[in-house]
């Protein structure tokens, strides 16, 4: 069934109102009030795809709130409507931006229907030609995004279909691997561009205070509801509302998730009248949500509402590619940030960066390079620089991770890796201190580094004269 347009009428006589109303709602999902306040109040709360406008109306006139229309609400095609006006003043209103005109008394009722189908359908090409030449057009807003591997370069690509499409999407991955940026990188290069990206953290909060969120309140709802509040759908309105960690929803919230994404149309807590939006959801979890759906803690119907377009975003350390470009983003950012001059990175830095597991990937590197920027001296990254858990010995389930998989080569191999790497990373590099350390001579260590592919030399520390990294 196709789905119902939205229309606003706005009329000072009910006569009208009524006449016109009756003629449309039928076919059309219709509003009806008879102030410019009241007109603004609706375009506010919801998304409308034609506005009839009554050029003469109580207080302000219909032509200032054409103009309004227009300049926020491109995307709403108006129809101006008359008994009074004079000729200029409707030749004003379609410089205004009224896009058709019609005369009271309206003798031919169905001259109304054919004048708002035939605005849907200007509307529709002009949306259309949009997303086309966006198509065409594949570059894309790629600023937020830091990374030259093929997965993240994968992803990208996929983003520049689906972005101007307006279609649902799930980003998956990790706690950490940026599920936000790539939200809102579809968002930047989205229709929507121009209407506000609006992200919430589903996992941090109680459903109440979610519902208050998301769905706005009333005054005296419950008890800390001071004032009426909109929520983040209405302030999503013609934009982007990023819905973070949905899995950690309850199955009860779901259900009214589902209804708004089905129907456009949500109520206040404590509200008495629906609302309507037109927001474009996308969600992101870092959980097996197909395992949940098959136990039962997440809903199926909106799994596959939401799963439209499944974005996987893998974590850093299955994409190392990305480090080094990653790394060199963070350090400038933070000399920025802090005031500092230039940092280079030691190899030993750089060794040892390339090599960490990131568990909690991005993020974690990122603020691992913050605690080293504050902390580095000589202009020069060096291990010591880092948080002990990165540039320290590596924890025992680090270096054996799974005792009952390994063989006695592979574990024996594993510790000698971290033994070595721990030696240099205390020495800076110098082989006779190290073996000094291991109780060995300096042509047996230098036997064991090649043997276990390892290049002590990128452990040295250097002067702040030297390039690194």
């Amino acid at each position: 069934m196709k789905e119902k347009q939205n229309v606003l009428i706005v009329d000072d006589s009910q006569d009208s109102l009524d006449l016109i109303g009756s003629q449309l709602e039928n076919d059309y999902n219709v509003t009806a009030v008879t102030t410019v306040r009241e007109a603004r109040c609706k375009l506010e709360a919801g998304r409308y795809h034609v506005a009839l406008v009554d050029l003469v109306l109580p207080g302000e006139n219909g032509l200032d709130l054409i103009s309004e229309i227009s300049t926020k609400y491109n995307y709403t095609a108006v129809i101006a409507v008359s008994g009074q006006a004079s000729i200029e003043t409707a030749v004003l209103a379609m410089k205004l931006g009224a896009s058709e005109f019609i005369e009271k008394p309206i003798r031919n009722l169905y001259l109304i229907n054919m004048l708002v189908e035939k605005t849907l359908q200007a509307q529709w090409l002009i949306a259309e030609n949009k997303r086309l030449y966006a198509m065409v057009h594949k570059d894309i807003d790629t600023n937020l995004i830091i990374g030259n591997s093929p997965q993240i370069q994968t992803l990208i690509q996929k983003i520049k279909k689906i972005a101007v499409l307006d279609t649902l999407a799930l980003i998956t991955g990790e706690t950490g691997v940026g599920k936000t940026v790539f939200a809102e990188l579809i968002h930047r290069n989205s229709l929507r561009r121009q209407k506000k990206f609006v992200a919430v953290n589903c996992g941090s909060l109680t459903e109440t205070l979610l519902e208050s969120l998301l769905f706005g309140h009333k005054k005296g709802a419950f008890t800390d509801a001071h004032r009426d509040k909109i929520g983040y759908f209405q302030e999503a309105n013609g934009g982007t509302l990023f819905l973070d960690e949905i899995a950690e929803t309850s199955l009860a919230f779901q259900v009214k998730l589902l209804k708004v994404m089905e129907t456009g149309v949500f109520r206040a807590v404590g509200g008495d009248n629906d609302l309507m939006c037109d927001t474009r959801i996308i969600a992101a979890t870092n959980k097996d949500i197909k395992a949940m759906v098959e136990d039962g803690t997440f809903r199926e119907d909106l799994y596959y509402r939401l799963n439209v377009i499944n974005l996987h975003i893998p974590p850093l350390r299955e994409r190392r590619d990305d480090i080094r470009i990653l790394t060199s983003s963070f350090v400038q950012e933070f000399c920025s940030k802090y005031k500092k001059d230039e940092l280079k990175i030691s190899p030993g830095v750089m060794s040892i960066i390339l090599h960490h597991e990131w568990r909690g990937n991005i993020r974690e590197l990122r603020n691992a390079l913050e605690h080293a920027v504050i902390l580095a001296e000589n202009n020069v990254v060096q291990p010591e620089d880092l948080p002990e858990n990165i540039a320290g010995i590596p924890a025992d389930d680090q270096i054996l991770p799974e005792l009952d998989k390994t063989s006695w080569a592979s574990a024996k191999e594993s510790f000698s890796k971290h033994y070595v790497h721990s030696l240099l990373l205390k020495t800076g590099g110098n082989i006779m201190r190290a073996a000094s350390i291991a109780e060995i001579t300096r042509e047996n260590f230098y036997k064991k580094c090649t043997k276990l592919d390892i290049d002590w030399r990128q452990y040295r520390k250097q002067d702040e004269n030297e390039i690194g990294g």
